[in-house]
């Protein structure tokens, strides 16, 4: 017979906790944000300072891969922004798969609320920009840099919830990984199909069949990584020559590795174990890793080998490679008037405040989803703030985005500017209004009730009868 961990009814719903896997992956982004912030900070100070022209030669320096008499060449700014940043995209992809399929994310009410959430992050800021744009603007090419302002940067936000966030910040950060989940896969696809090149019919063709074998070996259940890397690398070069942007390989790559948990292996560690103790050699080990490894999830594997790199490397590069931005008196008098500075800022503090607390709500009363007991509508008003911050994928769109180094430069103050307010005033909504707001799911979280006093005695039942 089942016994419940708690007394007292149960609950309409129940309240997900954070797996092992789970608490690993915000630990790290939470970390990652301290790095990152510090890169950011390093790039400003140094592209503003007499040695500006080394920052610049730096990310100038060409990287070169040849092979015979063919030879593949970037310079190192787009190295780390074209071929590193696919590492950080399939580990938002392994996540992805692995949160949705088998992990917290995978039920549907708890869900609902940060996806519906998310789509008011994505569209009312896009909105906000255009609106901007277009009435105080020239249009032009300042209308091609609204993919910007849709995205959130889930290191940051992580960071900042873990320095000032509320007493409940478990469960929240479930809702906010929740939202940047659903936010990953949009700036995603608004990525490869409105800020790719030319697509070129050949390498799309051979994507379409790598993507193919990517499936045969998730159908057959092969769970060794080595086939699952060589083929995510050749599916970034085709991505690469086809036209669409090389990072969407990394996104496609970590959807498609198997992410269930396999049948027990359980039996097979053990004699592989015993046979390795009974009789050392090297085959031996190997088997036995072997054993072990086909435990563990392709995904999870994987997932844990680069995540830590993602963090700690990738991103704080990407930040140091794109955060220089030149604060001369010329470029900020004309950020001050640039309605693309102006609209970026604009649009991720109100505009995901307003979308993704508004569609939130609307869920929550129209009973399409739930939140984790503890979470208040406070709480959520301030991770909407929050979620304001965009830095990395809108800075990684920006470049995407404008040909103009003066719009580009425009819209890293705005996204900077916008950051910084939003981190502000999310970090003060959550601490301050937290608490003051009723719970956004009240019957769904309670605390159980306090015990009667000392001493306890048993309940006196009436003897039956004897025959």
């Amino acid at each position: 017979m089942a016994v419940s961990l708690r007394p007292g009814p149960p609950l309409r719903f129940v309240t997900p906790s954070m797996t092992p896997a789970l608490r690993r992956y915000i630990d790290n982004e939470a970390s990652s944000a301290v790095v990152l912030l510090a890169a950011s900070l390093v790039a400003l100070v140094w592209v503003n300072s007499p040695w500006s022209e080394s920052y610049h030669h730096l990310w100038e320096l060409p990287v070169r891969l040849s092979l015979g008499s063919g030879v593949f060449e970037l310079d190192l700014q787009h190295f780390v922004n074209d071929a590193a940043m696919a590492v950080f995209f399939m580990v938002v992809g392994l996540e992805v798969s692995r949160e949705t399929r088998a992990g917290e994310l995978s039920d549907r009410r708890v869900m609902s609320v940060p996806a519906i959430g998310a789509l008011g992050g994505l569209t009312v800021p896009i909105i906000i920009y255009l609106l901007i744009n277009g009435i105080f603007g020239d249009g032009g090419e300042a209308m091609h840099g609204w993919g910007i302002v849709m995205s959130t940067d889930t290191a940051f936000v992580l960071g900042v919830l873990a320095l000032f966030g509320p007493r409940c910040p478990d469960r929240l950060r479930i809702f906010l990984l929740a939202l940047a989940v659903v936010d990953d896969i949009g700036a995603i696809t608004v990525m490869a199909i409105f800020y790719s090149d030319h697509i070129k019919i050949v390498p799309l063709i051979v994507m379409l069949g790598i993507l193919a074998l990517f499936g045969l070996l998730r159908w057959v259940g092969y769970w060794r990584l080595g086939p699952y890397v060589v083929l995510t690398l050749a599916l970034w070069f085709a991505a690469y020559a086809c036209g669409v942007h090389p990072t969407l390989a990394g996104v496609l790559a970590g959807l498609l590795i198997p992410a269930s948990t396999p049948a027990s292996r359980g039996r097979e560690l053990v004699i592989f174990g015993r046979a390795l103790i009974e009789n050392p050699s090297a085959d031996g080990v190997r088997l036995a890793n072997l054993a072990a490894s086909a435990t563990v999830s392709t995904n999870e594997r994987l997932q844990i080998m680069l995540h830590p790199w993602s963090a700690f490397v990738v991103i704080p590069a990407f930040g140091l490679a794109n955060a220089g931005v030149e604060l001369s008196m010329d470029t900020l008098h004309a950020a001050l008037t640039s309605t693309v500075t102006i609209g970026v800022a604009v649009s991720l503090l109100v505009g995901n405040g307003i979308g993704i607390s508004t569609f939130s709500i609307l869920a929550l009363r129209t009973g399409v989803g739930v939140l984790p007991g503890g979470v208040r509508y406070g709480h959520l008003i301030g991770a909407a703030l929050l979620a304001g911050i965009g830095f990395t994928i809108s800075l990684f769109i920006t470049d995407l985005a404008f040909d103009s180094q003066l719009l580009r430069d425009e819209a890293k103050i705005g996204i900077l500017v916008g950051s910084l307010v939003s981190a502000v005033v999310g970090a003060w909504a959550l601490r301050y209004m937290g608490e003051r707001m009723p719970l956004c799911s009240p019957a769904g979280d309670h605390a159980p009730p306090e015990l009667p006093p000392l001493p306890w005695t048993a309940p006196q039942f009436p003897r039956p009868y004897l025959r």
